[in-house]
């Protein structure tokens, strides 16, 4: 099957010959042709399955035979990275057909405002938003939707995690009942089938399993106590040579805490988290796709977000709270039929955790020995209740070289 089997537009066409689309992915051979038929869609399927050309190919085709044109798509997103990189493909898939499209998000300036506000003045047929600013700007009355004919969620379930369910539900209020709701979502978890029986109408379903870790990715774990871990992610640093290293964290602080540690042992690193502002934040992600950052750390928004090719490793610094975001860590790596490496670091705490990713990639992740200087770590019990245990912050003993197991 190729993409000239949907019948797209002739000038559709032409942007994804361009940009060297041939053949469609599963998800995008399950959903364009629904969304192209006009209905509503909940689709499960995983971050690099193709989801974005999914939902944008098949609107811009439609928007194309309209005589009029308005406002005629809003995409909402739990991220601003998402939201530009969706705004950058629309460019790519839409070069040739004269389809528009404006990213709306938070957290810049108010020269970030202005240009934002500018743009959906002089008019935009695709809005990719984020939900705080896209409220900010219906209640001042900046957008106008009663023309809206699609509403798009992405990473639906990512927003729910990020406390997005009331916000969600306040736009959809601002929105023609009339119009094609699609949802996607990389998992399935109650709140989404809530929020599927509030706004979408007799919905088609798709669900593409997730997909297991590449073979080209060699998966490793070490268990460790928590004053172990920065003592090895040095040596795992320093030991081989890596030009592109992402280093995972399951918050926030975890990762500013990380990164502090990195500056006073004089590691380059750069932490990336919502705290930073707009502009460092692509300071610092143009500079990791350009290599004059070797080392990134962030959060599992990162690894939803990011479309990096060449990162050669991925260490888990902390064991994610959910087996599926293991697959997606991991998946930054070894990516278009490359190599690459992914390491766990397990702690106590961790272990049933750890235990449930294995369960659901269906193999055990081999345990590697420490490094001699740092002496033993714990053993591998995944069948262990969890213990209590602080986060990185505090970590007295974090950068000692050599460990004892604790009373």
């Amino acid at each position: 099957m190729t993409f000239h089997d949907f019948q797209f537009e002739p000038r559709l066409l032409d942007g994804l010959d361009a940009m060297n689309f041939r053949q469609p992915t599963p998800i995008q051979q399950q959903a364009i042709p629904l969304i192209m038929q006009g209905h509503d869609l909940l689709a499960c399927a995983q971050t690099g399955t193709g989801k974005t050309a999914a939902f944008i190919l098949p609107v811009i085709h439609k928007m194309m035979g309209s005589d009029h044109r308005h406002l005629n798509t809003l995409v909402i997103v739990p991220t601003r990275e998402l939201a530009q990189q969706i705004d950058q493909q629309i460019e790519g898939f839409g070069y040739f057909t004269g389809v528009s499209s404006i990213p709306i998000f938070g957290g810049g300036d108010g020269a970030t405002w202005d240009v934002q506000r500018k743009a959906l003045e002089q008019g935009a047929d695709i809005v990719i938003a984020t939900p705080g600013r896209l409220i900010a700007l219906l209640a001042a009355g900046t957008i106008n939707l009663k023309h809206l004919q699609h509403l798009i969620l992405d990473e639906a379930d990512r927003m729910l995690d990020m406390g997005f369910y009331e916000d969600i539900v306040k736009i959809i209020s601002y929105l023609p009942q009339e119009r094609q709701t699609l949802m996607f979502s990389a998992t399935m978890p109650q709140k989404i089938k809530q929020l599927t029986g509030k706004i979408l109408r007799d919905p088609k379903e798709i669900n593409i399993s997730l997909a297991k870790p590449a073979e080209g990715i060699l998966q490793q774990a070490y268990c460790v106590y928590e004053t172990q871990k920065f003592p090895l992610i040095k040596h795992l640093l320093t030991t081989d040579t890596y030009t592109s290293v992402i280093i995972f964290c399951s918050t926030k602080d975890n990762a500013k805490a990380l990164d502090k540690i990195f500056r006073k042992e004089g590691l380059k690193a750069s932490a990336f988290h919502s705290d930073l502002e707009q502009s460092e934040r692509e300071e610092i992600m143009r500079n990791f796709k350009a290599k004059q950052i070797s080392t990134l750390i962030g959060t599992d928004v990162l690894s939803r977000g990011i479309d990096v090719d060449g990162i050669d490793l991925v260490i888990n610094a902390d064991v994610p709270p959910d087996p599926e975001d293991y697959v997606h860590r991991v998946g930054r790596t070894a990516r278009a039929q490359r190599t690459g490496t992914a390491i766990t670091l397990i702690t106590e705490k961790d272990q049933r955790r750890f235990g449930s990713i294995e369960r659901l990639i269906g193999y055990e992740v081999p345990k590697l020995p420490l490094p001699e200087f740092l002496g033993e770590g714990p053993a591998y019990n995944p069948a262990l209740k969890p213990a209590k245990s602080k986060n990185f912050k505090g970590k007295k003993k974090f950068f000692k070289k050599k460990n004892t197991k604790p009373s």
